[in-house]
C-alpha cells in the first residue's frame, strides 16, 4: 500500500501547467550532437547516475550493459537521420521508428520481440477568454514511448506535454525507478490520463457555458433566440478531437492492467488497472459531452426557428390591424359621386371611430391569444 501512495504521489501532480518549451535537465546540460536528444541518462537502483561529462545514448547503453540499470532517453521531434543511430544501438523495429518518426498515430500498444511500442495522445486545453467560432480549445501532441528491458526511451511530438518535471519527480522517488522501464511506463500513461481529466473539467466549463446561453430566456422572458450556431459546431469539433486521443487509449491499458508481459514488472502492472478505470470513465465523459452538444445544437436551431415564428406572428398579427384602415381608406377613396354618407355632416369622424374601434378590437383579441 506505501507504495501506491508513493507512486500516485509521483505522478498525480503532473497535471499541473509545465512550461511549453522543454529544455535539457539543469543538472545535466544537453551538450549530445543531436539537437532532438533533451536529455540521457543512467539509472541504477533507483538513482540517476552522476557523470561527469553528457553520455551519448551509445555510451549509455554500453554502461547500462557492462554495470547494469537503464537508460532513459528524450527526444524531441527526431528526424529520420538524428533517430537512426539511437534506433539502430538499441534494435527497435523499423515500423515502430518509423512511426514514432512520422508521428500523428492513434494511441495504441505494439508488442515486438524485445520491446513495448506505445502511442500515447497529449492533449492540452487552450485557454481563451470567450468561445467563438473559431477558437481552438484543445491542442494535440504526441509522446511515443520504447519500452525494453534495459532502456527506455520517449519521442515527443508538439510543443505541449513536457517530461521533465515527470523525470524530476521520479527522480525523487528511487524505490519506483528501482522497478524498472515499466514504472517508467506507468508514470508516463498516468501522467497522460490525469492531462485528460484536467482537460474534460474545462471542456466541461464550456459547454456548460453555452448551455447556459441557448436555455437562458430572451428578452422581456420571451423565447431565446439561441446563440451562433457556428460556436457549438467548433466546440463539437474540438471534442471529437478530444475522442480521438482518448477512444483508443481504453484497449492499450486494458492490456497493459490484464495481461502479463515480460518487460513489465508484475508489481506495476497492477497499477495500470487505475490508469485503465481513469481512462474508461474519461471516455464516458467524452461521450456525453459529444451527445450533449448534439442536443443543445439541435435545441439552438429549434429555438431559432420557434422565434422566427413569433416574428412572423407578430408581422401578421400587425398586418391584420393594418388591414382595416387600409380597406376604409381604399373605398372612400373611390372616385364615385355618390356614396353613402359622402355628404353627412359627421360622417368622417364615424368612420374614423369605427375604424379605430375595430383596429383596437382585433388588436386585443390576438394579444389575448399570444400573437402579440
Amino acid at each position: 500500500m506505501s507504495m501506491i501512495r508513493d507512486l500516485r504521489a509521483v505522478v498525480r501532480p503532473s497535471a499541473r501547467p509545465v512550461p511549453r518549451k522543454e529544455a535539457a535537465a539543469p543538472f545535466e546540460p544537453d551538450t549530445t550532437t543531436s539537437s532532438a536528444v533533451v536529455d540521457c541518462a543512467v539509472y541504477r537502483d533507483g538513482a540517476r547516475v552522476a557523470s561527469g561529462r553528457t553520455l551519448s545514448p551509445q555510451e549509455a547503453m554500453r554502461e547500462v550493459r557492462r554495470d547494469g540499470g537503464f537508460v532513459w532517453i528524450g527526444l524531441h521531434e527526431p528526424t529520420e537521420a538524428e533517430f537512426a543511430g539511437i534506433a539502430s544501438a538499441f534494435g527497435l523495429h523499423p515500423l515502430a521508428v518509423e512511426d514514432a518518426v512520422q508521428a500523428h498515430q492513434r494511441p495504441k500498444l505494439e508488442r515486438y520481440d524485445d520491446s513495448l511500442f506505445t502511442v500515447f495522445k497529449t492533449v492540452h486545453y487552450v485557454e481563451h477568454d470567450q468561445l467563438t467560432a473559431s477558437s481552438e480549445v484543445i491542442d494535440t501532441g504526441e509522446v511515443m514511448c520504447f519500452t525494453g528491458r534495459d532502456f527506455f526511451i520517449t519521442v515527443r511530438h508538439g510543443g505541449q506535454g513536457s517530461l521533465r518535471a515527470l523525470r524530476h519527480r521520479l527522480q525523487e522517488e528511487p524505490e519506483l525507478l528501482a522497478k524498472g522501464p515499466s514504472a517508467v511506463l506507468h508514470a508516463i500513461a498516468d501522467h497522460v490520463v490525469d492531462g485528460y481529466i484536467a482537460v474534460a473539467d474545462s471542456v466541461q466549463d464550456d459547454i456548460d457555458e453555452v448551455e447556459t446561453e441557448v436555455f437562458s430566456p430572451g428578452r422581456n422572458g420571451g423565447v431565446s433566440r439561441g446563440v451562433d450556431s457556428a460556436r457549438i459546431y467548433q466546440l463539437k469539433r474540438e471534442v471529437l478531437e478530444f475522442k480521438r486521443a482518448v477512444a483508443p487509449l481504453q484497449r492499450p491499458m486494458q492490456l497493459l492492467s490484464e495481461r502479463p508481459m515480460r518487460l513489465v514488472d508484475p508489481d506495476i502492472q497492477k497499477y495500470f488497472r487505475d490508469v485503465a478505470d481513469h481512462v474508461a470513465r474519461v471516455h464516458e465523459q467524452v461521450m456525453g459531452f459529444d451527445e450533449l452538444l448534439n442536443s443543445i445544437l439541435q435545441a439552438n436551431l429549434a429555438q431559432a426557428s420557434v422565434a422566427q415564428n413569433e416574428d412572423m406572428r407578430k408581422i401578421t398579427a400587425w398586418a391584420a390591424i393594418i388591414a382595416v384602415p387600409t380597406m376604409v381608406c381604399g373605398v372612400y377613396g373611390m372616385n364615385f359621386k355618390y356614396m353613402p354618407e359622402l355628404h353627412w355632416k359627421y360622417g368622417y369622424p364615424v368612420i374614423m371611430s369605427v375604424t379605430v374601434a375595430l383596429c383596437l378590437g382585433i388588436h386585443r383579441t390576438l394579444k389575448r391569444n399570444g400573437w402579440l
